[in-house]
């Protein structure tokens, strides 16, 4: 008989901020709780546990229905949405932003959340990251993706243990034409780095690994969605990373986060700034609405059970990281409405921008 496999999935939403898009409400988290829980009672799932970074929220769960689920992602829109309407209620901000009102259709995906599963069979010991960002827009994974899976600097795994030898292979989507491609490294990592060095348009969704195809890792990449120049939603950065035995270490993936990088996002996704790892408890970002915040989330995965999590960035080797990002802070901030802090025209049409230079297009004049 073939051996049960196992879907852990992790949805992503912004369901309103307390105070402005600093943190969740814990009334909101609650609800969340609570309806998981009585969808494990009912054997929807097999467990669940809500996390929350600044005023983003992620629902893990575990079942053994498979990716794209309409059942798992049907539950999913219905907590969520009970969660949107406890904000409402609560008056908190953007509180309808991030979730889009129509008819659910079978999937998140094109609704405002944010999805990443992975299918697997379980190991004799099956560790698991989940990591959310918060004030990211798209692409923010890439380059710790890169260092975890293709760099012997960061992973010495790639050439220390025998089976990731081979290396990874990496699934990049085209978010301006909905393309995929498979790149594998160590072979095409050149090619590879020409693609998702451009964040704002390629997006690693999967890595996969050389020796047997096995998926370690899946990262949620829905695209920003606009309507007339304007914001409507756009899904909140999560991943999900399968650790050790094959794979690469839980400190090879949280080694790849000591370096605060620059992402795109921050204040009105708007601006660039350096991504901060921190503990869950700071993970409330205020000053600028930023920096970027990212949290870690460390499970052991026993029989579909979630054993844990621990903070993994709850953890003084990271107070320098830390601090380089404040430094990082206080230099790009200086630079104000100018790029790069502030991104280029070309990733600023979701902003107000079209319409101010719409307002005074008229008063450009030829020398």
């Amino acid at each position: 008989m073939a051996e049960q496999r196992l879907t852990l999935s992790v949805i992503t939403a912004d369901v309103g901020g307390m105070v402005g898009h600093v943190s969740g409400h814990p009334d909101v988290l609650d609800t969340a709780k609570e309806r998981l829980y009585h969808a494990k009672e009912k054997g929807m799932i097999i467990d669940s546990h809500v996390l929350r970074c600044g005023d983003d929220m992620a629902l893990v769960m575990t079942h053994g229905q498979g990716k794209e689920s309409r059942e798992v992602h049907e539950l999913a829109w219905k907590t969520l949405t009970a969660c949107r309407d406890e904000a409402v209620a609560l008056k908190l901000h953007a509180a309808s932003a991030g979730l889009i009102e129509k008819v659910f259709a079978g999937t998140v995906h094109g609704m405002g959340p944010g999805a990443a599963e992975l299918e697997f069979i379980e190991r004799e010991s099956e560790p698991v990251v989940v990591c959310m960002i918060n004030k990211a827009a798209s692409g923010p994974f890439n380059l710790p993706l890169y260092r975890i899976y293709a760099d012997p600097f960061n992973t010495a795994g790639l050439i220390l243990d025998a089976v990731m030898c081979e290396g990874f292979s990496f699934k990049v989507l085209d978010l301006a034409t909905g393309r995929e491609i498979i790149l594998s490294t160590p072979k095409e990592s050149h090619t590879l780095l020409a693609l998702i060095g451009s964040t704002s348009r390629y997006v690693a969704s999967e890595v996969i690994r050389n020796t047997d195809s096995e998926v370690c890792a899946a990262i949620s990449t829905q695209k920003l969605t606009t309507a007339s120049g304007r914001i409507m939603w756009q899904t909140e950065p999560g991943a999900i990373l399968r650790c050790q035995s094959g794979f690469p270490s839980v400190g090879e993936v949280m080694e790849a986060f000591a370096f605060p990088h620059l992402v795109r996002g921050w204040l009105r996704g708007a601006h660039n700034g350096p991504l901060m790892p921190v503990p869950f408890y700071e993970a409330n970002p205020t000053r600028f609405d930023g920096p970027p915040r990212a949290i870690a989330a460390g499970f052991q995965v026993a029989n579909g059970r979630l054993i844990g999590p621990h903070d993994l960035f709850d953890d003084p080797s990271f107070d320098e990281p830390r601090r380089l990002a404040n430094q990082i802070t206080d230099y790009i901030r200086h630079h104000g409405p100018f790029e790069p802090h502030r991104l280029p025209d070309a990733d600023l049409e979701e902003t107000n921008l079209p319409f101010i230079i719409d307002r005074i297009k008229d008063r450009f004049k030829k020398e």
